[in-house]
């Protein structure tokens, strides 16, 4: 059997904001996030745990550098959505349009690694996200802080692609504490002068 790869989103996205952080660091990184093995799609979870294992030694870089890629994740999943698809959600009414931003979503945690997954349930205006097997959170050791910000950010900003107000938060983590799964609280409110759609991509693609 052939070891599970993990997601081209996610190691670009990790690629790119190691860049951003600390510039000086990413060719050590790039021991294990090669850009043939970013391409190819042919980095598994040995390589990405040597990096995650790394970068929890960067100190305060860390939950920046994870924040910065789901930033990055959620951008690039939204934007690369077929552009109909696109503008459809974007003019749903808030309820409907809430809801499908959150598919998105799930979609963009199910891209990271195929072990992943996120049960998502939205009422009025808050969404719960228990994430199961996430990468970022399975230590050896308890972590003093939760490691789940990569999703956090990334849920928060495929919100705001489609003109909500996303305010994440970590509710329980597993890498944290004796609980199963990762917990994460969302309050979804519309924006009241931002369309959907506008800023954040060229809406004519």
């Amino acid at each position: 059997m052939s070891e599970a790869r993990v997601g081209r989103l996610l190691v670009a996205s990790l690629h790119q904001a190691i860049a951003d952080v600390l510039p000086a660091r990413l060719e050590f990184y790039e021991n294990w996030l090669n850009v043939s093995g970013m391409r190819e799609g042919t980095i598994g979870l040995a390589p990405l745990f040597a990096v995650l294992s790394f970068l929890r030694n960067e100190g305060g870089a860390y939950d920046t550098i994870m924040r910065r890629a789901g930033e990055y994740a959620g951008e690039w999943t939204v934007t690369g959505l077929p552009a109909m698809e696109r503008r459809l959600i974007g003019s749903l009414p808030a309820g409907l349009r809430a809801r499908a931003a959150l598919r998105t979503a799930r979609g963009m945690v199910r891209a990271t690694y195929p072990g992943t997954r996120a049960n998502i349930k939205l009422r009025r205006g808050r969404a719960s996200v228990n994430l199961r097997g996430s990468l970022f959170c399975q230590v050896r050791e308890l972590a003093q802080n939760p490691l789940c910000g990569f999703y956090v950010a990334g849920i928060a900003r495929v919100l705001q692609l489609f003109a909500f107000q996303a305010d994440a938060r970590v509710h329980a983590c597993r890498a944290a504490g004796v609980h199963r799964v990762c917990t994460l609280d969302v309050s979804v409110a519309p924006e009241a002068s931002t369309s959907p759609l506008t800023p954040g991509w060229d809406n004519r693609r």
